[in-house]
């Protein structure tokens, strides 16, 4: 089995040296399994896979008690610029509205395995405070429209 990246494997070698590769994601605690006609996967055990999701679920609990601790969310609003310098560009309140809603998705993610909400909550924010960030462009977004738009096209 040809060796690339430690952490990587493609998916012929997973189908022709199994236990290999299952030595190597032990061995590791997890490796990517690239393939061609799909996205990638990892392999891990169940008790790493476990692990992390217990780590998800004290982490949530644990932002969700600083929040009704303090309900200003004072902390966690200082720490939101820290891990998102981008949010300068919001108010006050957009940045608590983002706070709140991205503690919200963290514990669907833990509670209830619903893992891309947390990435759809922090692009929206991170989109919003892309065109508050450029004058010219807010300004245009914020002018006032009429008139159909047409049909729009959804791309899963």
């Amino acid at each position: 089995m040809p060796v690339t990246d430690p952490d990587t494997v493609s998916f012929s070698d997973l189908s022709r040296h199994p236990k290999d590769v299952a030595a190597r994601a032990a061995r590791l605690g997890r490796v990517r399994v690239t393939h061609r006609d799909s996205a990638d996967f990892y392999l891990t055990s169940a008790d790493k896979a476990d692990s992390r999701d217990q780590s998800l679920t004290t982490a949530s609990r644990l932002f969700l008690a600083l929040m009704r601790q303090d309900p200003t969310a004072r902390t966690l609003l200082l720490a939101m610029s820290e891990v998102f310098p981008w949010v300068r560009h919001l108010t006050e309140e957009e940045v608590r509205e983002f706070t709140v809603e991205l503690v919200g998705a963290l514990s669907d993610a833990a509670e209830l395995g619903t893992d891309g909400n947390a990435e759809e909550v922090v692009a929206g924010w991170r989109a919003t405070a892309r065109i508050k960030a450029d004058p010219d462009a807010y300004r245009e977004a914020k002018r006032p429209t009429d008139g159909d738009f047409g049909t729009v096209d959804v791309v899963a």
